[in-house]
């Protein structure tokens, strides 16, 4: 008993001990002593609170006290100048940045600050950062403008923009769309894959963006109204001034996106010329000559316009020669024949025509051909723009495209045009087969894509199905050659394993010493003569082209002109181009159920309505 209350007492008095401690420090707190302040201004001592008590009732004494506040003062003191000069350095640091922006709104970006030799070599390249694209950069958080600066230019100065880069094959090249303001064509293949679309979606708002961000361009150096004018009415009308560019005058583009750099677009509109000679704003009429041209890019940045060009107009198109190899099919001739005359020497007016002939067979109608062409009164053919060569020779395709190319070409033809001096009397190159139905638009977009020593275009031809599967199993007539050209998933495909169509000038063509001429027979020098320009340093422009058809024929691949053999290699190329040319996989799939279809049709007894096919595939137009 004495024991338990002699432990509660004791427990009484440490509880009494603790309070009168915590009160003294209160106390001495209150009084402005700060313990832990002494403690850092001494560090050397090494003593706790417990073992300060001595020093704390030294430091109550009024001089101590004094010396312990003003060393908290020259403390706050220090700490507030290094704050300061923090801010001085950083308001210094952002009014910096802010004339730098400033002077990459002004200013620009010139290609004279780039480092690609690419980008050097070509002085219409402009790159440059708008104020928009400032802007956009300054909500980028953790980087610097200057370093967004540097991006951008790095990607531009990587794009394959102007010249073309060295690629391992064929199959590392990214093709370009082609696409209107309201039908993307795309490249990018595969079963059920539509050949042509609307754009929709982040598709839509990309191109959209493209197209404002040229019209930008175009209108950024357009002559405004007159100054002598009303201010009210030029307020009025400056935004709806007749030279100002708009999505009216926008006609066709490309686009394309690779992995590393971004996407790019080339976009044409018509060019707008304004004849303002003693006229009023409201009398000044556009006039539409010639094409404008506008390449932009967006690498994984804002976009970016790279360089505006104006095309020549009509009369000073470059001449485009075309070279024909031919070995009999000579109702096939007839056919090309007749729309040659109508399209490209009516139409265009800027072509050339030689056909290469091989052997003896069918050579008299062919002559006789061309020879109703030329004493035709007003089909535009002459002996200077129609010619036929002829070699009593095995049909060879790379032979006759090398033997075209090579020819005496007619200087006269040449020396019209403005662009001949330019080229150093160089030719423009269009290497057709006699199964190709082009437009005249297609004759512009050779001449776009094509520059000696820099471009080269290969267009994605629009290959037809057989024309007897597709109507027939949609319970129709086959129509006539002329409405068969429509661009449907129905109708054909786009043929991305042709390289035959092509656009180039002679001297790219000699360079890389043309084709494989020990080819014979059918098909393998197209893709020798691609892998050539792939591997080099000149632009392949690879892109869909609704202005150029091939037609469906009978394929017979037991052997070439001639009856020689193939080899096995062009073989399988030849079998594969036959299955694909036949139908499509939903087309051909009817075909092969169409026991079990008709068998059905009966139970049914829906005989009365035709075959009986489905039609579910003409969702797409």
């Amino acid at each position: 008993m004495l024991r338990v209350l002699g432990m509660r007492l004791l427990t009484r008095l440490l509880l009494l001990v603790c309070s009168l401690s915590l009160v003294s420090l209160l106390f001495l707190s209150r009084c402005g002593l700060n313990v832990e302040t002494e403690v850092q201004l001494d560090p050397g001592t090494g003593a706790s609170v417990g073992q300060s008590q001595p020093q704390l009732q030294q430091m109550s004494q009024q001089p101590q006290s004094q010396q312990s506040v003003n060393s908290y003062i020259q403390l706050l003191q220090q700490r507030e100048e290094e704050n300061r000069a923090e801010v001085e350095r950083l308001t210094a640091e952002i009014r910096s940045l802010k004339l730098q922006l400033l002077q990459v709104a002004g200013n620009g970006i010139g290609p004279s600050v780039l480092g690609s030799q690419q980008l050097q070599d070509t002085p219409t390249l402009n790159f440059n950062l708008t104020s928009s694209s400032s802007s956009s950069m300054q909500g980028i958080s953790g980087v610097g403008s200057g370093d967004c600066v540097s991006y951008i230019r790095r990607q531009l100065s990587l794009a394959e923009i102007s010249r073309g880069l060295p690629l391992n094959n064929e199959y590392e090249l990214i093709a370009f769309s082609h696409f209107t303001f309201s039908r993307v064509y795309p490249v990018d293949l595969g079963l059920g894959k539509r050949v042509v679309e609307k754009p929709i979606g982040f598709k839509r708002k990309d191109l959209l963006e493209a197209l404002v961000k040229a019209l930008e361009s175009l209108n950024k150096n357009v002559t405004t109204p007159s100054p002598l004018t009303n201010n009210n009415h030029h307020n009025q009308n400056s935004k709806n001034s007749p030279n100002r560019y708009t999505l009216d005058d926008f006609l066709e583009g490309l686009y394309r996106s690779e992995p590393t750099t971004g996407t790019q677009y080339e976009m044409y509109f018509r060019t707008k010329n304004i004849n303002t000679n003693n006229k009023s704003h409201m009398d000044q009429v556009p006039s539409v000559n010639g094409v404008t041209k506008v390449i932009l890019m967006r690498p994984f940045a804002p976009l970016q316009t790279i360089s505006t060009e104006t095309l020549p107009v009509a009369k000073d198109k470059e001449l485009i020669h075309i070279i024909l190899p031919l070995s009999g099919r000579t109702a096939t001739f007839q056919s090309f024949m007749d729309k040659f005359v109508k399209i490209a020497l009516k139409n265009d007016r800027r072509v050339h025509l030689t056909v290469v002939y091989f052997g003896e067979e069918g050579l008299a109608e062919a002559r006789g051909i061309m020879s109703r062409v030329l004493m035709t009164k007003n089909s535009g053919g002459n002996s200077n723009n129609l010619r036929l060569l002829a070699l009593n020779e095995t049909f060879s395709r790379g032979k006759g495209l090398r033997v075209g190319a090579e020819r005496d070409w007619d200087q006269q033809g040449l020396s019209n045009s403005p662009l001949s001096s330019r080229h150093n009397g160089d030719v423009l190159l269009f290497m057709c087969d006699v199964d190709v139905v082009f437009s005249a638009r297609f004759l512009d977009r050779c001449r776009w894509n094509t520059e000696p020593g820099r471009k080269v275009y290969y267009p994605v031809v629009f290959s037809l199905y057989n024309p007897h599967v597709v109507y027939t199993l949609q319970g129709k007539e086959v129509p006539p050659e002329t409405d068969q050209l429509v661009i449907s998933r129905d109708t054909g495909f786009w043929r991305d394993f042709g390289y035959g169509m092509t656009c180039q000038y002679r001297s790219d063509f000699l360079r890389v010493r043309g084709f494989d001429e020990e080819i014979v027979g059918w098909g393998g020098e197209d893709v020798m003569l691609y892998r050539k320009y792939v591997r080099s340093h000149v632009k392949v422009v690879r892109a869909t082209d609704p202005g150029i058809f091939h037609i469906w024929h009978p394929k017979v691949c037991s052997g070439g002109p001639g009856g020689q053999k193939l080899s096995a290699d062009q073989y399988r190329a030849c079998i594969r181009s036959r299955a694909l040319n036949e139908a499509s996989h939903a087309q051909l799939g009817f075909l092969a159920f169409r026991d079990e279809i008709a068998n059905q049709n009966n139970v049914n007894n829906n005989n009365n309505k035709g075959p009986g096919y489905p039609s579910a595939h003409k969702e797409e137009t």
